[in-house]
């Protein structure tokens, strides 16, 4: 997994001290950020369900909340982050059912190539993965801790929330604003593919199961629980595993948009509910991936895997740019041409680097400098301001601009070539598309491979290095660094990641 954002590559950005806004579901308004505990954040974002393979609509939501990640990791904030995996529910008993296979077998499978796919993408990882079938007795505790509370009941072996307790139920979808309750309402609020089927017999229409008693075709898959012989429904895991990990009070709670109802807005029930305290201070959605102006599912089945269009390191880096260069909250229309523009991008760039490594005309320092420092503002000041990605590539294909119109006239040095090839970098600690991507199944040489005359010894200490600043360790990166140049070497990053150079004479 890619290697969390050091501080000591982001200190430009954290020193901005404007603030920052982000847009809240529960309000439908921009509000300037806060957290609990200054400057930590406790963020919990859904993943996924682990029955098949991710689509790309899936991959919107990752990479959305990995670009935040990055952003609140360069403003200075300490990030807890809690990503769930969803290893038992309807679609996952039906397809065990279908394949007659294992629960393990099915889950592990896609869990897998799950991490394989972050992985390709460059996605920063949680500290947490936790499954909800590794939580059971804590899912008991807590659906048991709601009984007391008088907000659930049991009902033939199952256990059920109790909407009606519960007097602000509906505030997150707004569902005052389309009859609220109605069965109507509640299929426009579901329609696709993360719908957890609540056809067990309960007392109101709208109650939900927390709790689900056993049937002949769950496929032999049940738990022996206080509760009764059954299994746990799909809101109450994520309650359970976001306050064991992260406390009652979340920061950040994120997730695409088709999660505000049911999922989420039964969380925040449960969830304050049980404790009596807000549940997340944010709620953060990103929009749909849309194929030929219609929303990508699995249950409509027209989605795309991360597999089926990244073929190519490159395909995977495009993709990776097209989503995080385009506004999140917005609907993104996936096409084969939006993929090349993209994979074009990725190409134009990748280009204007090695030029700049090898930038020898003159002078050209005070005009990139006037360029760099305004880019540098207004990319911040996009990021700022709800993670406006789209303000924030602007800015740097300002400093792309002029930096090509500069080495076409010769009138870039050295000095000023290492300071847009700098400026690059900063911002690619938001954007993360300079990397070396494996595709799954096939083998390429080491990121970190060095030119052949660099000593093995050294050769290991670039791994090592790499280890320590994932650590956060800076004082032995720094060791690192000064040994390899005391042995006649720099490390020099490159989009490929870091190499050895010999230092001039």
């Amino acid at each position: 997994m890619p290697a969390a954002v050091a501080k000591e590559d982001v200190s430009v950005w954290e020193e901005r001290r404007a603030e920052l806004l982000l847009y809240n579901t529960l309000s439908r308004t921009k509000e300037a950020f806060t957290t609990v505990e200054p400057g930590v954040v406790r963020f919990y974002s859904c993943g996924p369900t682990v029955y098949d393979y991710a689509h790309i609509g899936n991959f919107r939501a990752f990479l959305t909340y990995d670009v935040i990640k990055r952003w609140l990791l360069c403003r200075g904030y300490d990030i807890k982050h809690v990503m769930n995996l969803t290893d038992i529910d309807d679609k996952i008993i039906r397809k065990v059912r279908e394949l007659g296979c294992s629960l393990d077998e099915l889950t592990n499978k896609y869990a897998d190539a799950f991490f394989a796919d972050l992985d390709l993408l460059n996605v920063i990882p949680a500290q947490q993965y936790p499954r909800a079938t590794e939580h059971i007795k804590e899912i008991e505790e807590t659906v048991g801790g709601l009984v007391k509370r008088g907000y659930a009941y049991e009902r033939d072996g199952s256990t059920y929330f109790s909407v009606a307790k519960f007097e602000s139920y509906g505030r997150l979808a707004q569902l005052e604003k389309r009859e609220k309750g109605s069965r109507t309402a509640a299929a426009e609020a579901t329609e696709g593919e993360n719908i957890d089927s609540d056809d067990y017999d309960k007392a109101d229409m709208r109650d939900f199961a927390l709790w689900k008693s056993y049937k002949t075709n769950d496929a032999g898959i049940f738990w022996d629980s206080p509760l009764g012989k059954g299994r746990p429904g799909w809101h109450i895991e994520c309650t359970c595993m976001a306050i064991k990990y992260l406390g009652p009070e979340l920061d950040i709670h994120g997730g695409g948009i088709d999660l505000v109802f049911p999922h989420h807005e039964n969380e925040l029930a449960q969830s304050e509910a049980l404790t009596g305290r807000p549940f997340s201070r944010f709620w953060v959605h990103n929009g749909f991936v849309n194929i030929n102006n219609e929303k990508m599912s699995k249950s409509l089945g027209n989605f795309q895997t991360l597999r089926d269009i990244a073929k190519k390191p490159d395909d995977a880096r495009a993709f990776r740019y097209l989503v995080v260069s385009s506004q999140y909250r917005s609907a993104l229309a996936f096409t084969d041409q939006s993929l090349k523009s993209a994979r074009s991008t990725v190409k134009r760039l990748d280009a204007l680097r090695k030029r700049l490594e090898s930038a020898g005309g003159d002078g050209g320092e005070e005009d990139i400098a006037e360029v760099i420092a305004k880019a540098k503002e207004n990319f911040a000041r996009g990021m700022d301001d709800d993670f406006n990605t789209p303000r924030a590539a602007a800015a740097m294909f300002s400093v792309v601009n002029a930096a090509e119109k500069m080495l076409k006239a010769k009138k870039m040095n050295e000095k000023a070539a290492g300071s847009c090839l700098k400026c690059l970098d900063d911002m690619d600690r938001v954007f993360g598309i300079f990397y070396n991507p494996v595709i799954p199944g096939t083998t390429s040489a080491s990121a970190s491979e060095p030119p052949a005359e660099a000593p093995l010894h050294l050769v290991k200490l670039l791994d090592e290095r790499k280890t320590a600043r994932k650590a956060k360790d800076f004082a032995r990166a720094d060791e690192i660094r000064d040994q390899v140049s005391a042995e006649g070497f720099a490390i020099v990053d490159t989009p490929q990641g870091p190499k050895l150079e010999p230092l001039e004479s």
